[in-house]
């Protein structure tokens, strides 16, 4: 049975929590209507309008929260920028392997070190584990971080409303851990997720892989990938000597348990085709726009 100490948490909190949770679901409701309509280009008033804001409001979201202009925001989800990525990531696991992550594509992304559990370890169900979480505000919505005494072991997302159902989905991970609420001591895992001046070679931020050992060769070949770039699952399992893995690793992608740290929304189909994504295609594209932005302001 799963073993769990919780209290009665409400997420919703006062002040800039909440404000930064409204700022994420103007975002999501203005890329879900440029997801829709992204072929007509449509004018910011238009966006807007969706994201029930003032075309004001809209353009300073977008560059508070991306560095980007709505516009260039919309490029950056088009099917065509989907396929630049891929275009110009055709080497980039090959790149990063012979460098030792050392290029300057990885200058602009989380500086992350990582560990594996045993095997037994997993198949255990966490037994033993205690396991801290908290829930925090992001540029993505509600998220769930989850903590073991090595590291960093869970990132999830969740819109209002179904905080508890991602925390639950991310405890049925591994059923037989402890589970303890701990606002304050996650809350400086979530600043030095989200918070790209506390990204630092010098300071990696830790985090513990929990599966099988396909799924773990699977995410160690994620974090691989540069911020502003992409990759396919065929390309994936090409890199772990698995050519014809493409759906193992794609469920693997899909169990990813450190959503956004261990980069699966850099997965894409072969055309481009941004595909599943655990919690929500719209975040995906939340993620690689927000990135987009980051990019460009430091290159």
């Amino acid at each position: 049975m799963m073993n769990l100490t919780m209290t009665n948490h409400r997420p919703a909190k006062p002040g800039p929590y909440n404000a930064a949770l409204r700022d994420y679901d103007s975002v999501r409701r203005a890329i879900a209507f440029i997801s829709e309509n992204w072929r007509d280009q449509p004018e910011i008033e238009a966006i807007a309008d969706a994201a029930s804001v003032t075309p004001d409001e809209l353009h300073h979201l977008f560059r508070r929260w991306a560095g980007l202009t709505p516009k260039a925001f919309m490029q950056a989800l088009t099917l065509d920028h989907a396929k630049n990525l891929l275009r110009d990531s055709a080497s980039v696991l090959d790149a990063a392997l012979e460098s030792g992550l050392s290029g300057p594509g990885r200058l602009h992304d989380l500086f992350v070190t990582h560990e594996a559990m045993s095997p037994g370890e997993w198949k255990a169900g966490g037994a033993g584990m205690t396991l801290r979480y908290g829930f925090h505000s992001s540029p993505f919505g509600t998220a769930i971080v989850i903590a073991s005494g090595r590291g960093l072991a869970g990132l999830a997302f969740a819109d209002a409303g179904e905080e508890h159902a991602a925390l639950a989905d991310m405890q049925r991970r591994w059923p037989r851990a402890t589970y303890l609420e701990d606002h304050p001591g996650t809350a400086s895992l979530a600043r030095r997720i989200f918070d790209p001046t506390l990204w630092r070679e010098d300071q990696p931020l830790r985090v513990v892989l929990i599966g099988t050992d396909f799924e773990v060769r699977v995410w160690e070949t994620l974090l691989k990938i540069p911020m502003g770039r992409a990759t396919t699952y065929s390309d994936v399992a090409c890199r772990i000597d698995s050519p014809k893995a493409s759906r193992a690793v794609g469920a693997a992608v899909g169990k990813n348990p450190i959503s956004f740290v261990v980069p699966c929304h850099r997965v894409l189909g072969k055309s481009g085709a941004l595909t599943g994504y655990h919690w929500g295609v719209t975040r995906k594209q939340a993620m690689l726009g927000w990135e987009a932005g980051h990019v460009q302001n430091v290159t």
